[in-house]
């Protein structure tokens, strides 16, 4: 009881509550978790990782994690995670981070920070497969595609944590639509959406950090992180074309946000889970 009270003031009554009606017959709780940034540093870890372990708080974004955990494994069916897990890649965060997503009820998508390495090497898609080889493949689970069926949904997650979707990810994500269940996509940077690209935009003082921006409305932004690929281009025109998929789940941003995309689904960009910040979702 005692730990249980202490979760509850740890959350401090941040979890934000939505409902997505898709005609279930029995209705299925989502825990969305994101951007929890566990910054445990070892000995052995370099000089630049070490100065900025100690800019961010571990005691308090582990705390925050394992209250959410408890509330989430209490309260929800399954709960989703949406990167940025671990603030960089240290000895301390990747086994933390294996032994976390051990966890069945857990559904996890990377986010860039499951790739960082403090090293101050260029963020991009080769930077991420470099990152991978050191941490000797990953954190135990498919950080590129994951998919689970839930309660009659299907949670499909797919890494764009540099803004770029593959044309693999992309074939991957239309034979899951093709099982015929309902899909609740899950990714760590979310879908551009005019409303929530101003949001951004004025938060993070002009830089961009949304998937598939579209390039020929927002030209000052064109630069190699934000410009999609072809393939991403066409990651956003299936999401938003295709009415299997019922709602985007995504983090990034360190802010919540709620809006539609171009075809009436809804994305829903959750908070800080270091601050503890979460989302409860309620489908029926």
């Amino acid at each position: 009881m005692q730990q249980k009270k202490l979760h509850q003031q740890l959350l401090n009554n941040k979890i934000v509550k939505n409902t997505i009606n898709i005609g279930l017959e029995k209705p299925l709780k989502i825990l969305h978790i994101t951007d929890s940034h566990l910054s445990f540093c070892g000995e052995n870890d370099g000089e630049g990782m070490k100065k900025h372990s100690k800019n961010r708080d571990a005691v308090t974004s582990k705390a925050m994690l394992e209250a959410e955990l408890a509330y989430g494994k209490e309260n929800c069916d399954i709960i989703v995670h949406t990167g940025d897990l671990i603030d960089f890649i240290s000895k301390p965060c990747v086994e933390y981070a294996r032994e976390f997503l051990k966890d069945d009820k857990i559904l996890f998508i990377a986010g860039n920070h499951e790739f960082w390495r403090c090293d101050g090497a260029r963020e991009d898609m080769a930077h991420r497969f470099t990152s991978l080889r050191q941490i000797d493949g990953g954190l135990g689970v498919d950080m590129y595609f994951t998919s689970r069926i839930v309660g009659g949904v299907n949670f499909v997650g797919i890494d764009d944590s540099f803004h770029q979707v593959e044309t693999s990810q992309l074939i991957r994500l239309k034979m899951e639509v093709q099982k015929g269940y309902p899909v609740i996509l899950f990714m760590h940077a979310p879908l551009y959406e005019e409303k929530l690209f101003r949001q951004s935009d004025e938060f993070w003082n002009g830089e961009l950090y949304l998937t598939g921006t579209d390039m020929t409305l927002h030209p000052e932004f064109i630069n190699d992180m934000a410009a999609p690929y072809t393939s991403t281009k066409e990651f956003y025109d299936y999401v938003i074309s295709e009415p299997m998929i019922k709602a985007v789940l995504a983090g990034h941003l360190h802010f919540g946000f709620e809006s539609s995309l171009p075809n009436g689904t809804m994305q829903y960009v959750t908070d800080r889970g270091d601050r503890g910040y979460a989302r409860e979702i309620t489908i029926i």
